[in-house]
């Protein structure tokens, strides 16, 4: 079994600096810093933002639980290889992409 526990470093990092992305996108979701504008085409125009804070959020959450799942397949010793047909996914991609579970060819016919 290969030690994957530089990348199970780097995936760590990852994931508390997404979740202090995320932890930021939902306050300003929430107008916690910044009440809800009063005028019409303000609150027209915050409506937009929080559209785009919305669809940034649910980028960060997915990203959040690819590199859960990760970290969870490094501590099965499971990592490193190919969900879909057992082979090994070879490093350079593991460091490019830490957190995929699928070598190029299968997450190329997975359309991913």
């Amino acid at each position: 079994m290969e030690d994957y526990q530089e990348l199970r470093s780097n995936l760590i990092s990852m994931l508390e600096e997404l979740s202090g992305r995320l932890a930021r996108i939902t306050d300003d979701v929430k107008h916690a810093d910044q009440p809800v504008e009063k005028d019409f085409e303000e609150r027209a125009t915050q409506a937009e933002n929080d559209e785009v804070l919305d669809q940034l959020g649910n980028a960060a959450r997915t990203e959040v639980e690819e590199i859960r799942q990760a970290i969870a397949r490094i501590d099965k010793g499971e990592y490193g290889t190919c969900m879909m047909c057992g082979e090994p996914i070879p490093k350079e991609r593991l460091h490019a992409l830490p957190y995929t579970g699928m070598c190029v060819k299968c997450a190329s016919s997975a359309g991913c």
